[in-house]
């Protein structure tokens, strides 16, 4: 086989594995869009939230504390912690692109999402990493592209529809996450992590700011990493 009929081979599967979570993605795009809109933010500020940020979580977090007027300080600090979580999908897929060139590493890693990093570990883990960038960057675009344009449609829609964000679309997201973090709990680290996250969330559930979402995150990436040291210490070890 050819180098370029193998790399549209790999971009083609990358996109393939990926459409599932587009299709649960999409109402969750819808839904920002209508937020962001309801906030007070302009068509053009939301969706270059989606286009510079391109995270989902922090970018709820996000309106919802523009919307509340919180001093930007705090909203700088909740959406770092949020987004801590990629420290642990970092440590787990940097043995499989250590040695690829920063032209490729610095684009995936702003490109990495919660459904980009389910899709490209599990390909990884079972069928190695050869020709991964492909494969990995097609599972990006393909999120990339989608979560714009979702995020776009939304926007149009909440300046139409204003009450659009309250018809509870927003069960695909939990679908989409169950889906996710289920594969994932395998792995004594992540299982570790989850369950840590889960704890710590329900017990300062409420706090204001936001607060339980940035200490179930920041405990929950450190239980991961600490448990992933662990492990590899052990196999040294044997």
């Amino acid at each position: 086989m050819s180098t370029s009929l193998s790399r549209r081979a790999l971009l083609l599967e990358g996109v393939r594995d990926t459409v599932p979570m587009l299709v649960g993605a999409a109402p969750f795009g819808v839904i920002f869009g209508t937020l962001a809109v309801a906030a007070g933010l302009s068509a053009t500020a939301s969706l270059g939230m989606s286009l510079l940020v391109f995270a989902g979580s922090s970018q709820f977090i996000g309106v919802s504390l523009i919307g509340a007027g919180t001093a930007l300080p705090v909203l700088w600090l909740t959406t770092f912690v949020v987004n801590l979580r990629h420290a642990l999908y970092s440590a787990t897929l940097l043995p499989f692109a250590r040695d690829w060139p920063l032209r490729w590493r610095w684009p995936l890693a702003f490109w990495l999402t919660d459904e980009t990093f389910a899709v490209v570990e599990h390909r990884f883990r079972t069928k190695g990493s050869e020709g991964g960038q492909w494969y990995w960057l097609a599972s990006s675009l393909a999120m990339y592209g989608n979560w714009v344009l979702w995020s776009a449609v939304g926007v149009s829609l909440g300046q139409s529809l204003p009450g659009l964000a309250n018809l509870g679309l927003d069960f695909a997201m939990g679908a989409t996450f169950a889906a996710i973090v289920a594969p994932q709990l395998k792995r004594r680290p992540a299982l570790g992590a989850a369950v840590a996250a889960s704890v710590v969330a329900m017990l300062g559930r409420g706090l204001s700011y936001k607060l339980d979402l940035m200490l179930a995150a920041g405990v929950g990436v450190a239980t991961g990493l600490l448990l992933e040291q662990w492990g590899k210490h052990k196999e040294q070890a044997a």
